[in-house]
């Protein structure tokens, strides 16, 4: 099977770019939609998101916490609605970025066709951006339904400086945009386990995250 490499770039490179007030005079958004457990969110997710949103000229961000997501193996520390407010309180005062609970809602396994299958009926005109790292974009072809998917979403796949390239596995209609992330070591293990051994979390989440991470005694 062919592969296509996708290594770090510049944000701009082989891409013609509109912006967002060319989008609105064709009835056109540009809409990235950001997925994963968020267990629990942290400064890393909203830098991806913002690399994406200026690179691609995204009008705005979507993010979509997952119910069960398919691919991982452990359970969530908290509930699905504890995460959920925890990506609300990050985005907070941000009028570019949201938070969708259409997955959350759904409830089971959360699969991304269903939930690109939703969202193009509620914006038909909407031009659907699903963001990944390089990692998850790797790995697209084992995802549900992915043909399908190629034909309702484009994937912005961020990459980081010095990481070595990624070979993706050709699928009819993948459309990729490499998307050059800032470098930025922090996970939501990292964050579980900092906080499960007592050591200090604050400089790693958003200011509201901490306090309600804190005031609620969250994954201890």
């Amino acid at each position: 099977m062919m592969k296509v490499v996708i290594a770090a770039c510049s944000p701009h490179t082989g891409l013609e770019m509109k912006g967002s007030d060319s989008n609105a005079a064709q009835g056109r958004e540009r809409v990235g939609v950001l997925g994963g457990s968020f267990d629990p969110v942290h400064l890393g997710h909203l830098v991806i998101a913002q690399d994406a949103a200026e690179a691609l000229a995204l009008d705005r961000v979507v993010f979509m916490p997952a119910c069960r997501a398919p691919l991982k193996e452990r359970p969530h520390r908290v509930s699905e609605w504890a995460r959920y407010e925890l990506v609300r309180l990050a985005i907070e005062g941000n009028p570019r970025f949201e938070v969708s609970d259409l997955e959350l809602r759904r409830g089971g396994e959360s699969y991304t066709i269903d939930t690109a299958r939703e969202l193009r009926r509620l914006s038909p005109r909407a031009d659907l951006f699903w963001i990944v790292g390089a990692d998850q974009a790797a790995r697209l072809a084992e995802w549900r339904a992915i043909e399908a998917l190629a034909e309702l979403v484009q994937f912005a796949v961020v990459t980081r400086p010095g990481f070595p390239a990624v070979e993706v596995k050709t699928v009819p209609g993948l459309r990729l945009h490499p998307v050059r992330g800032h470098m930025m070591e922090i996970s939501s293990s990292e964050i579980r386990e900092r906080i499960r051994t007592g050591r200090p979390i604050r400089y790693f989440l958003p200011e509201k995250v901490y306090a309600r991470i804190e005031a609620d005694s969250l994954y201890r």
